[in-house]
């Protein structure tokens, strides 16, 4: 299934006209990899949890430009996904922090792979 999906193209006739052949007819593997880790803030919420367990508060200043709403809403999502381990400490106050799943931690060489991207490319600048 999935070669099927590596298949789709687009041919142009000589007369300029542009056919789809072999397209999907369900999303294909990067719309769905895309779906979870595409949303905004996403990637940069599972890189800064690459580290081990962080807390809400820290979390959203690393986070730079992202609203506290935003990273919560982000981080039930990807909780719900099964990315990311919400904990609790009993205590007062209460401590909750993040970490990543085994899941979610496979997901740290693809984003790994697009900072080095983005840094060869100085997209950032």
């Amino acid at each position: 299934m999935e070669e099927a999906a590596l298949k789709a193209r687009v041919e142009t006739a000589p007369s300029g006209r542009k056919t789809t052949l072999d397209a999907c007819a369900h999303p294909c593997a990067i719309e769905q990899g895309m779906r979870i880790l595409g949303g905004k803030w996403t990637g940069s919420i599972l890189w800064h949890l690459k580290d081990g367990p962080v807390r809400f508060n820290d979390l959203s200043r690393l986070v730079s430009g992202a609203s506290k709403k935003m990273i919560a809403d982000r981080l039930k999502t990807l909780e719900e996904q099964g990315l990311v381990n919400r904990n609790v400490a009993a205590g007062t106050p209460v401590a909750v922090d993040y970490r990543l799943t085994e899941l979610g931690e496979t997901a740290l060489g693809l984003l790994d792979a697009l900072r080095i991207w983005s840094e060869d490319l100085n997209l950032g600048k």
